[in-house]
């Protein structure tokens, strides 16, 4: 896999490398073309509900779960039960393990329809997921800029635009010390649908 190097000279040096690991064309064209179209009409996307401090809002995007039999994924102190692998998504699962080392036994797939469609500041911190987790994210259709902000320094923010058919792995203590999110955009915006492959713990 190729180790990043994105940002300027002077943000490179800043900004923790061994943290993130991406590949840009880890799918060929065709091959995230054919995906992408593929899940989009097979997948059972849902919209679901959140809670932002004492109300309740509707999510922004569209998700859907996949993973083995024994799975279910706790977020946001809710519950949720995975779908049955689809071939397509074992498929890819198979070929990032081999590629990476990496073992993984779920996905969670987002779909976003528009530049209203978002997801905000996050860590990917459940207990679930272990205390250094390694999360495998492919991505398909419009580039959006995935950012990067300091828990404890906010003015310390990346960008990476993610490429059609891109892979980023996300590790070490990336989910501890830093936050990320894509943001809405008042620019006009074809789909895209990120996959990110977990493993999810028993507890």
């Amino acid at each position: 896999m190729n180790q990043l190097s994105l940002f300027g000279s002077e943000d490179y040096y800043q900004f923790p490398e061994e943290l993130l690991e991406y590949t840009e064309h880890f799918l060929t064209e065709k091959e995230a073309d054919e995906l992408k179209e593929k899940l989009l009409k097979i997948v059972p996307w849902k919209q679901t509900t959140q809670k932002m401090y004492d109300k309740t809002v509707i999510t922004p995007r569209l998700t859907a779960w996949f993973g083995d039999d024994n799975i279910s994924y706790k977020l946001d102190g809710r519950q949720f039960n995975v779908n049955p692998w689809l071939p397509e998504l074992l498929l890819l699962k198979h070929r990032i393990e081999e590629s990476s080392g990496y073992e993984f036994n779920s996905v969670l797939l987002n779909l976003y329809r528009n530049g209203n469609d978002s997801v905000a500041w996050h860590r990917d911190k459940e207990s679930e997921l272990g205390n250094r987790p390694v999360i495998a994210s492919v991505s398909l259709g419009q580039v959006r800029n995935f950012d990067f902000r300091k828990v404890d320094n906010h003015h310390q923010k990346y960008s990476l635009p993610l490429q059609h058919g891109s892979l980023l792995f996300m590790k070490g203590d990336l989910q501890v010390n830093w936050e990320h999110r894509i943001a809405k955009s008042s620019k006009p915006m074809q789909p895209r649908i990120n996959l990110t492959f977990r493993l999810v713990r028993k507890l």
